[in-house]
């Protein structure tokens, strides 16, 4: 089933927009569109960008894994190296520290109509990724393979089967919740 929609481009393409749409539409009900939550969460004021975060993270790793289980779905973890890991932060830190609004919460200010994420943050974005694209090959060799640990997940880190990693971190994410809702961040 899954592997005869896998090769239809098209109908994967409107399933993307509509849960992109759907993604959106829950991020502005969640109030991450909003700068003021985005800044607070930079401040440490304001908890709700990690509790959604958090909260996500919860509800996709059961999911992801009961696919992969089930048959249904692949995992294809793209290769990762400390290196690339401090570029890519440093480059997200100040766009999202800059303007208050990372690539998701942008895409929603966006379609809210707020004009300092069109003209700030869509701009900021291209040429962010521009001249990340101009020095990439300068960058490649010295800097963005450093600490290669390539495609690798929670279950293989720690050599446990998929389960041994899921619940447990599961387990940490609700507790960790629970504690933040108590401690009224």
């Amino acid at each position: 089933m899954l592997t005869t929609f896998h090769s239809k481009k098209g109908p994967q393409l409107l399933l993307g927009l509509g849960m992109g749409i759907v993604f959106g539409f829950l991020l502005q009900k969640g109030g991450l569109t909003n700068y003021d939550v985005i800044i607070g969460q930079l401040l440490l004021d304001d908890f709700t960008v990690v509790k959604v975060m958090l909260t996500a993270v919860l509800t996709g790793m059961p999911g992801v894994y009961l696919l992969k289980t089930l048959g249904l779905g692949q995992l294809h973890p793209k290769p990762g190296s400390f290196g690339a890991s401090v570029i890519g932060g440093l480059i997200f830190g100040v766009g999202f520290g800059t303007l208050g609004y990372c690539p998701g919460t942008l895409a929603g200010a966006v379609g809210q109509g707020y004009l300092s994420a069109l003209v700030g943050g869509v701009v900021g974005i291209l040429i962010g990724a521009g001249l990340f694209a101009a020095m990439y090959s300068r960058l490649e060799g010295v800097i963005l393979r450093k600490g290669d640990f390539g495609p690798l997940t929670l279950p293989q880190l720690f050599k446990v089967h998929d389960w041994a990693a899921v619940i447990p971190a599961g387990i940490v994410l609700v507790a960790l919740l629970v504690w933040m809702e108590k401690a009224g961040l």
